[in-house]
């Protein structure tokens, strides 16, 4: 049974479904108070699981998949701005011991060319595909938005599977879209900035973001989560995008400490490259790179090509 209360803390206007009703239905969490979610667990409610009860107790599981696409625009747009800032107004003997390609300086103008292109084919992505067809594919998953929240092991165990899942599917998709015909019709937008910045991460043709935004569906359907845990992945997905495009190498950076992670390093050198990339394919870690032979010459292709003559890349000042 289905009835409609108005929030408090809410205009009017913003009224929520709050449910009675058995614990099979698979909609939203099956308990109308938090006395009775406790009675169920037999336990009290964490901290965790009582912010989680009231956001998500009177929100349809539909809404809560949709936040997180909310999640990652939010991740593209905020996660590059610190290090955006730092190579646009930094002095330039601070940050060009760090600076992967230091001969190529973008302006704040194509910093935000680059923002608004991206964040344009992203919104539309969110309001159309992306709106409607993974979530059937979220709920034959069987990913779960009730209590009790999984353990911290449980969600790193998964975020891992999710990562090797994506890692290697992502290798080969991102393969086969530096073959001729797939390059020259989609995978040129991404390679547009050959030095690229953190809001080159997805800088791409819209087939491109679907295709490449497939495997993070994959992981999850194979070993479902809890919906907590989907937002997690996306804001790491996400995160770990943009820090391989952000075209730094900070020594002291957390992600030395992953094992295999690629990083920027890695990826902004297979931007250099180009359309003749032939190197760095992954988007987590090293090892589908070094199983298939494409980390062959990694360091000395990396010291030759920056070697070469850079003028051919369009730099806007």
């Amino acid at each position: 049974m289905y009835f409609r209360l108005p929030l408090l803390s809410r205009s009017k206007c913003t009224q929520v479904c709050v449910v009675c009703r058995s614990s099979d239905s698979p909609e939203m969490i099956p308990y109308a108070t938090v006395e009775a979610a406790e009675a169920a667990l037999g336990r009290g409610l964490t901290w965790a699981e009582a912010a989680w009860f009231w956001h998500s107790g009177s929100t349809p599981d539909y809404c809560l998949y949709f936040e997180s696409l909310v999640i990652l625009l939010a991740a593209y747009s905020l996660t590059p701005l610190p290090l955006a800032l730092i190579e646009l107004y930094a002095p330039a003997k601070l940050t060009t011991p760090y600076k992967l390609q230091p001969q190529v300086r973008l302006s704040p103008a194509a910093f935000l060319r680059c923002y608004k292109d991206t964040a344009r084919v992203l919104v539309l992505l969110t309001i159309g595909p992306l709106l409607y067809l993974p979530y059937p594919i979220v709920k034959i998953a069987g990913i779960r938005t009730g209590l009790p929240l999984p353990s911290l092991g449980e969600v790193a165990a998964q975020l891992v599977v999710y990562m090797l899942v994506e890692d290697y599917l992502g290798y080969w998709l991102h393969r086969l879209l530096h073959c001729g015909w797939a390059y020259d019709k989609i995978h040129y937008v991404h390679h547009e900035y050959p030095a690229p910045m953190g809001f080159a991460a997805a800088h791409s043709h819209w087939v491109e973001l679907l295709i490449l935004g497939f495997p993070a569906f994959i992981g999850t359907v194979v070993v479902p989560c809890h919906m907590s845990t989907f937002w997690l992945w996306f804001a790491i997905r996400g995160a770990v995008a943009i820090d391989t495009h952000c075209g730094f190498d900070f020594p002291f950076s957390p992600t030395k400490l992953i094992p295999f992670y690629g990083g920027a390093e890695c990826h902004d050198l297979h931007h250099f490259g180009g359309r003749w990339s032939q190197c760095n394919f992954a988007p987590f870690f090293k090892i589908c790179d070094y199983i298939y032979g494409t980390n062959k010459g990694y360091r000395h292709n990396k010291a030759s090509l920056m070697k070469k003559d850079t003028a051919n890349i369009t730099v806007e000042k």
